[in-house]
């Protein structure tokens, strides 16, 4: 069952650029929300994560503040080569 993704982030933001390198990497479906614009998402952001720096990224409800490669892996369950989680 594929998990539902959902990335807080602003076209500026460097870290976000790279999440999105990773979804496309790893061909993770993912929905963003632009808060540059967008004081209610801003706001729902805040909430979930109680920051405001981007990336914010919901992985079925597991928070992830800023890019962390390690996390991101580890909630999406993505496995190396020898089908070890990463």
């Amino acid at each position: 069952m594929a998990k539902k993704v959902l990335m807080y982030g602003t076209s500026v933001c460097t870290w976000c650029a790279r999440a999105r390198e990773f979804f496309k990497k790893y061909r993770i479906k993912y929905k963003e929300i632009d808060v540059e614009n967008n004081e209610k998402a801003l706001q729902e952001m805040s909430e979930k994560s109680r920051q405001l720096g981007t990336p914010v990224i919901d992985v079925d409800g597991n928070i992830v503040v800023g890019f962390d490669e390690a996390k991101l892996k580890e909630f999406l369950k993505i496995k190396d080569q020898n089908g070890k989680e990463k």
